[in-house]
């Protein structure tokens, strides 16, 4: 496809998908993401005819103008919108396919100082919300979506939308995706969480309110004696309180002089 055949695609394509575009000249003047898109298309070519000191140059230019950083080594398909954009930084080996949505902050990025393929494809129709972070050599399937300020660590399969930090899918192929393990997240606070439920769990077989040893299988005396309910604890406490004691008068100069 030809150089201006591209922006026009381009252009289109800011029309379709953004109400507040009212005109040719307007979107010409007034989208930084579309002036980064159009750098792009110069530097990448440069960069694979061997000048890469020159579109590097350039791409820190319009970083600064258009506060957009997309390396000339990146990849981008027909028709990626770049929302706003203030922010978004495209790393050199990532791949972005075609009908793209990026919004402001979006970062693709690494996660070290490795060799090789080290920033994340899109595949095509991803819509990335605002500040959304994804971050490696991994692939978010065609027509996914990554709601605002998720961070992506894991490769995202097609027709789903992931959330959270670290991302979790929460739709896929239209469904609600529950989830029930908190393993299944692997968030830093997953192993709190399953503590804090281990907990919950041996208070309710205090309490009296799970399942008895005996129906869940473990019968072992030792375990049958650390079961012991609250209410039993309570029953003890009520018959040491109300039990009758003879009356001691020293208890009552002491209390006279408080």
């Amino acid at each position: 496809m030809g150089f201006f055949e591209g922006v026009r695609e381009d252009i289109a394509a800011i029309f379709e998908r953004d109400p507040a575009a009212t005109s040719t000249i307007a979107v010409l003047l007034c989208y930084p993401g579309l002036h980064a898109r159009i750098a792009h298309r110069i530097n990448h070519r440069l960069w694979e005819h061997k000048f890469k000191l020159l579109a590097r140059w350039i791409s820190q230019v319009m970083r600064f103008f258009t506060g957009i950083e997309i390396h000339p080594g990146a990849v981008l398909g027909r028709r990626v919108f770049i929302d706003h954009g203030m922010g978004v930084v495209i790393g050199e080996t990532a791949i972005v396919g075609d009908d793209v949505t990026l919004y402001q902050g979006v970062t693709l990025g690494g996660t070290g100082k490795e060799k090789g393929k080290r920033h994340p494809t899109l595949l095509n129709g991803v819509f990335v919300g605002n500040n959304a972070n994804i971050l490696g050599n991994i692939t978010v399937g065609e027509n996914s979506r990554v709601g605002a300020g998720s961070v992506v660590l894991r490769d995202v399969p097609p027709n789903s939308t992931v959330v959270g930090v670290p991302a979790h899918i929460i739709y896929q192929d239209g469904k609600r995706v529950m989830i029930t393990d908190p393993k299944e997240i692997k968030d830093p606070l997953s192993d709190v969480i399953i503590a804090l439920a281990g907990e919950v769990r041996e208070l309710k077989e205090r309490l009296g309110f799970s399942e008895p040893a005996s129906v869940r299988g473990d019968t072992s005396p030792q375990h049958l004696r650390a079961v012991r309910t609250l209410a039993e604890e309570d029953g003890e406490r009520d018959q040491y309180r109300f039990t009758q004691r003879p009356f001691d008068p020293e208890y009552t100069e002491i209390a006279s002089g408080i």
